[in-house]
């Protein structure tokens, strides 16, 4: 096992941006638009570079702020990153420095992920508790039971998770309580260069999981499952760097078209895969959306008013709780009553309270969102507290009468590259100030 250096550097390129988004709403959206890669991959991937030493390429990455944050958060263990159009290259030192600070960790929970990279290559790891959006209590328990089991021990001092692997990581059988994303790709990271074989029970599926798995078996690991509820990792010595492009983004892709549903417009999304929306796209088409699919594109034309539909948020392939805010904009235009469940993340519901300054008419009962449609939203101030939730708000925007300005509408800019541009192209009434 490769010693860690102490050698450690930050590059920053986060992009600033302005706080407020103004909508002018009123007018159905037309036109084509092209989504880049997964969020919820490409920081995956990128952590994943670290397992192996030499120059990386991702290709289809997205300029967005989240992913300047993980190069940061890579440039501290060592590693360079240079972007060059949509394409990084990551060079990985022989000996990372196994650690991700707290001013960095805690702006975006995805470096948690770290954890098990680095205890991996390295034998240790020190880790702040991560931060990210606020949807109440999202611990990482499952992450840290199974790298226990995997031979790993932890110490939490002063809010850093101190980790090591003094026996080095082996194989062990891993059962997970809830098919997390983020405890199953830690351990993924972990179990590929462990001794042995490890077996993930309850894994999660997500096609941006199953695509890291296919990025570390061009680097080298034998991971079999990927994409079930059952994964084997057979744990390799070392692994290489190899170049791999981003799965496309499910969340960027829905959003652009229930954008030109809520409308009443006409939106094809393309360099997506429409199979990974599937139930996104059939609640869609139940509340009166005409949605006609191809091997990568999705056409979706808007209702004058949307039917009511009940949905629950449910790990894939079930409704994507990043989706829940959209949807709920959508819906609270239609003509009747729907109902949300939400089942992933127990405090995501900030979003209401913005929408009903507009004019909706939404109320939360423990888990479940109830949404009595109107037919009239009106323009106003509201706060975009969340990646998803500002996207909801500009959604709702499209159709409400007057001006509709968000604030903190860089929380989009985690999430979404170009969205303005993408939004105006297609006839939105959009302006960043």
């Amino acid at each position: 096992m490769p010693g860690c250096s102490g050698v450690r550097s930050v590059q920053s390129d986060r992009m600033s941006a302005p706080e407020v988004i103004r909508v002018t709403g009123g007018t159905p959206l037309h036109g084509q638009v092209a989504v880049l890669g997964a969020k919820n991959a490409a920081l995956k991937h990128m952590v994943a570079t670290m397992l192996a030493p030499g120059n990386h390429v991702l290709e289809n990455v997205p300029a967005i702020a989240d992913v300047a944050i993980m190069r940061e958060v890579l440039a501290y263990a060592g590693a360079t990153c240079i972007r060059d159009g949509t394409s990084l290259l990551i060079t990985v030192p022989e000996e990372p420095h196994p650690e991700a600070p707290l001013e960095l960790v805690r702006k975006m929970r995805a470096s948690i992920l770290v954890l098990g990279a680095l205890l991996a290559r390295c034998g240790e790891a020190r880790v702040a508790l991560p931060g990210g959006d606020d949807f109440g209590s999202r611990p990482i328990d499952m992450h840290l039971e199974g790298l226990r089991d995997m031979g790993a021990v932890f110490e939490l001092n002063h809010g850093v998770l101190e980790g090591r692997a003094p026996d080095g990581l082996h194989g062990t059988d891993i059962y997970l309580e809830f098919p997390s994303v983020g405890a199953t790709e830690n351990l993924l990271l972990a179990a590929a260069m462990a001794t042995g074989t490890t077996t993930i029970s309850n894994a999660a599926r997500e096609p941006e999981m199953s695509d890291l798995a296919h990025f570390l078996n061009k680097m080298g690991a034998k991971i079999e499952g990927a994409g079930t509820s059952t994964i084997s990792v057979h744990g390799v010595g070392s692994l290489d760097a190899a170049t791999h492009r981003v799965v496309p983004d499910r969340l960027e892709a829905g959003t652009y078209a229930l954008a030109g549903a809520i409308s009443s417009g006409v939106v094809r999304v393309v360099d997506c895969v429409p199979d990974h929306l599937r139930m996104e796209l059939r609640k869609m088409a139940a509340a009166g959306c005409e949605v006609t699919t191809g091997e990568d594109w999705i056409e979706v034309s808007g209702p004058d008013r949307p039917q009511p539909v009940d949905f629950a948020t449910l790990p894939y392939p079930g409704f994507h709780t990043d989706m829940h805010p959209q949807m709920v904009a959508f819906l609270s235009i239609a003509d009747g009553t729907s109902i949300a469940t939400e089942n992933v993340y127990a405090a995501r519901f900030r979003y209401v309270g913005e929408l009903n300054r507009m004019g909706a008419n939404i109320h939360t009962d423990g888990q479940h969102v109830v949404v009595r449609g109107t037919n009239r939203l009106s323009g106003c101030e509201v706060d975009g507290c969340d990646i998803r939730a500002a996207a909801a708000l500009v959604l709702a925007g499209l159709v409400a009468d007057g001006t509709t300005s968000v604030v903190h509408a860089d929380h989009i800019d985690r999430g979404y590259a170009g969205f303005v541009e993408k939004m105006r192209a297609l006839g939105a009434g959009i302006t960043r100030l």
